[in-house]
C-alpha cells in the first residue's frame, strides 16, 4: 500500500497493524480494530494507539474515542459505500486534531473529497498508486459546498 500523508507519499509507515488475533507488541504505536480496542482499553492506558473503524461500528463509541487515540483508519469496504465520509466529517466537526486515514477502496478520483470532508493520511493501493496520482489533490479549484478546513460555501450568503 502506497501511504500519502498530507499530500505528501509516506515511505515508512510509524504503526503497527494488529488484527484480533495477533498479540500486542510491548512497545511503539499500534492500531486496533475497535472492539478490540474497547476490550483491551485499559491495557492500552498510556500508550499511543490508534483504531480501526467501518461505517457498521456504533457511531457514538467511535466518536468517544477522540481524546484517547492518535489515529482512527476508517475503512472503505466498497467504492459504493460512503460511510467513511461521515465519519471523518463528524471527527473533525468534534476537534479531532489527530489523523484520520483512510484504508481499503481508496481511489484517486476520491482523494480530493476524501481530503475536504477531513482525511489527512491516505493508503492507495499499490495497483491504483502513480507518482501523478497527488495531482488529484489540486485538479478541482472552486467548491460549492464547504468542507472541513473551509467550513462555509464557495459563494457569497446574504
Amino acid at each position: 500500500m502506497a501511504l500519502i500523508i498530507d499530500r505528501k507519499p509516506v515511505t515508512e509507515d510509524r504503526w503497527q497493524w494488529l488484527a484480533d488475533d495477533q498479540a500486542l507488541p510491548a512497545e511503539g504505536p499500534v492500531v486496533l480494530p475497535l472492539a478490540r480496542w474497547l476490550e483491551e482499553a485499559d491495557t492500552l492506558a498510556g500508550r499511543e494507539t490508534g483504531v480501526q473503524v467501518n461505517g457498521d461500528d456504533d457511531l457514538q463509541q467511535v466518536l468517544a474515542l477522540q481524546d484517547r487515540v492518535s489515529l482512527f483508519a476508517v475503512e472503505f469496504p466498497a467504492f459504493t459505500d460512503g460511510r467513511g465520509f461521515s465519519i471523518a466529517r463528524l471527527l473533525r466537526r468534534g476537534g479531532f486534531k489527530g489523523e484520520i486515514r483512510a484504508i481499503g477502496d481508496v481511489t484517486r478520483d476520491r482523494l480530493a473529497h476524501l481530503e475536504r470532508c477531513g482525511f489527512n493520511a491516505l493508503q492507495v493501493p499499490d495497483e491504483r498508486y502513480s507518482p501523478d496520482v497527488l495531482q488529484a489533490f489540486d485538479e478541482i479549484g472552486v467548491h460549492y459546498q464547504g468542507g472541513a478546513s473551509l467550513a462555509r460555501p464557495a459563494y457569497p450568503q446574504s
